[in-house]
């Protein structure tokens, strides 16, 4: 029997540790997708869309740590995988995608579907490669899966069909990945950032999903430092549990004391971090110093005093050999005692969310937290599905928080959750989604959970807006328009594909139908929540222009005849209920 391109493909990358495949088959994808039967070791999910698939595939990928497979036929196939891989770059997950292509004899014809894959996938991929000619299979291959591994991102292989069926003399062999490097700045280096540590009267530090595999490592560098801890949207599932010196985060979803804690030191560690919001970070009265793995963050957001390369787990641990301790607690105690307020003032909405009709999200999402397990993987959609989870979903040691937090792609919550449960079957998998985005994609593929019984939890957040986009025009200072729609009952939508669907009107029964929804293990769920079109969430610091921007937003609804929304939006959101 001849021994195919495709073979080989499979072959290389089952013995990578490649287990699963996320697409849709086409012809020029069909003799790939035969090697991939005929090898019979990674499972196929076949998906409505390419972009649930790959959506899914990022969250496999990021939580396990494995390489995952993708794929999309030519042209148009190809195209639909763009977000979920620009996601994969963003969020560091090492995602292979194959992608079909025109046979070699019709490449540069301009025939049907053809597309120069080194121009479509130059923003997106870290490695793209074109087979046309089958003795290059094994290097490029084996170039793909380690570029994909080793640094964390999406790679692209496009495929002929006329190549993947063609025999190859290559034969697979054992793809042997290197262990993480361990990699810290050089001993000069550390001794200056030392320095400035001691010399230093306050310090604050900033943490991003680089600290993934440095809770403890920093945590006990803030307990030498007395150093409050705030954290990004990425950095919060490894910084906030278990830490007193939580303060929280800054930008538009900001909450507790980081933006002052940050803001007010002498000294600011930004440790993993490539947080983009520029305006909320010190200028040049507070020192900054940032660590981080990859050079291209050095410097990029801010000014800095001092730019290192370096993971952040054994660079923190040689730091921690060095400083000496600080015993002035007054800097840390001031931003805890602010982190501290500011929670009081979060549960207002949740104290009094039993007695407010429509459900209030900030009531709705805190239960869920309170009734999630202790393991439970949640996922939120772009929009004010970020704003809630980020305020009152809580990290803990086994708990796992993912979004499109770098990309800011709408509808992935639900896909990614559905493909975190096929990695960790029978997890709590909770899905956060707009009423939006459910609607722009997880609908379609709602089918796909249901043919798996995949037992995913989707709450979506049903207010007849994309709440977010209305948010940021209000923001600008514009009055909101283009953001309104008319949802259908999503539960009675579910019940009719074959989920179970919960329908959450009155705030009496949010506890009861979020409790029957994560007790339900025989297939997707979909808890329909209709909640409060107008509720809105303050950061801790406003900046002038967004205060500005809504002053003005109010401003011109008046003039335009729209003060009962305007006196409404500001009852509902100012504690006065």
């Amino acid at each position: 029997m001849s021994h195919t391109v495709a073979d080989l493909l499979w072959e290389m990358l089952s013995n990578a540790g490649v287990q699963r495949c996320y697409g849709i088959v086409g012809d020029a994808l069909n003799p790939v997708i035969d090697g991939l039967r005929r090898n019979g070791k990674i499972e196929f999910i076949h998906v409505r869309h390419e972009e649930y698939g790959v959506f899914a595939a990022v969250a496999d990928a990021y939580h396990t740590g494995n390489p995952v497979a993708v794929c999309g036929t030519a042209g148009p196939g190809t195209t639909h995988l763009f977000n979920g891989l620009m996601d994969a770059l963003k969020e560091g997950a090492p995602i292979i995608a194959i992608a079909g292509d025109v046979e070699t004899s019709l490449i540069d014809t301009s025939a049907l579907e053809e597309l120069n894959p080194y121009q479509f996938f130059e923003t997106t991929s870290l490695y793209t490669a074109r087979l046309v000619n089958p003795a290059q299979a094994r290097p490029v291959f084996q170039t793909a899966i380690l570029t994909a591994i080793l640094e964390r991102g999406p790679v692209v292989l496009s495929i002929p069909g006329d190549v993947a069926a063609a025999d190859t003399v290559a034969h697979p062999h054992e793809v042997r990945i290197p262990a993480p490097a361990m990699l810290r700045p050089s001993d000069a280096d550390m001794h200056l950032l030392v320095k400035m540590i001691d010399d230093a009267q306050t310090v604050a530090i900033f943490g991003g999903d680089g600290c993934r595999d440095a809770h403890d490592e920093v945590l006990q560098l803030s307990r030498r430092l007395q150093a409050p801890v705030g954290y990004s949207f990425r950095g919060k599932q490894w910084l906030e549990y278990d830490n007193p010196n939580a303060v929280g985060m800054t930008g538009l979803l900001g909450y507790g004391g980081a933006y002052g804690a940050i803001n007010e030191a002498d000294l600011l560690l930004l440790l993993g971090t490539d947080f983009p919001f520029s305006e909320f970070l010190p200028g040049d009265r507070v020192k900054k110093v940032q660590i981080d793995t990859k050079p291209k963050h050095i410097g990029r957001r801010t000014a800095l005093d001092l730019g290192l390369v370096g993971d952040i787990k054994s660079t923190v641990a040689a730091l921690l050999q060095g400083v000496r301790e600080k015993t002035d607690r007054r800097f840390l105690d001031k931003h805890i005692g602010a982190t501290n307020s500011f929670n009081d003032l979060m549960q207002h909405y949740v104290t009094k969310g039993p007695r407010i009709k429509p459900v209030r999200p900030e009531f709705l999402i805190a239960t869920l937290n309170e009734l999630a397990s202790d393991d439970a993987m949640f996922f939120a959609d772009t929009g004010t599905a970020c704003i809630w989870m980020a305020r009152y979903i809580k990290g803990g040691p086994n708990r796992r928080l993912f979004g499109s937090f770098s990309w800011a792609s709408m509808a992935n919550a639900a896909p990614n959750a559905f493909g975190a449960q096929l990695a960790f079957p029978g997890r709590q998998t909770i899905a956060i989604c707009g009423d939006g985005g459910f609607t722009m994609l997880a609908l379609g593929d709602l089918s796909t959970q249901v043919q798996r019984k995949t037992p995913v939890v989707q709450l979506v957040l049903n207010n007849d807006t994309l709440g977010f986009v209305k948010i940021e025009q209000q923001e600008a200072g514009f009055v909101p328009f283009g953001v309104d729609f008319k949802n259908p009952n999503f539960a009675k939508v579910a019940e009719a594909m074959g989920a179970k669907g919960i329908r959450i009107e009155d705030p009496g029964d949010v506890r009861e139908g979020l409790a029957e929804a994560l007790a339900y293990k025989d297939g997707p769920v979909v808890v329909d929540a209709v909640v409060d079109p107008i509720a809105l969430s303050l950061p801790s610091h406003v900046p002038f222009h967004t205060a500005k921007g809504f002053t003005l937003s109010f401003a011109k609804q008046v003039l335009s005849g729209r003060l009962d929304n305007v006196i409404k939006e500001t009852v509902d959101n100012v504690r006065l209920v």
